[in-house]
């Protein structure tokens, strides 16, 4: 494995944490607002692809300027 291979795991490694952890938040918040469970975790879900769709728009955009 080289450098590049071991970057791009980490880097991709550390995007599923944080959008595991923003879902974690939101469910949390809603939770907090007096959703049930079911409603909660929808919106858990929503925001962890949300998370992985942004950080994916942004991969494609940094390699479009990146030649």
């Amino acid at each position: 494995m080289t450098y590049k291979d071991a970057l791009i795991m980490l880097a991709v490694a550390m995007v599923v944490m944080a959008a595991a952890l923003i879902a974690a938040a939101t469910a949390y918040l809603a939770r907090r607002a007096a959703a049930s469970y079911p409603v909660a975790l929808s919106r858990a879900a929503a925001a962890f692809a949300a998370t992985l769709m942004v950080a994916a728009s942004v991969t494609t955009a940094l390699a479009a300027l990146g030649g």
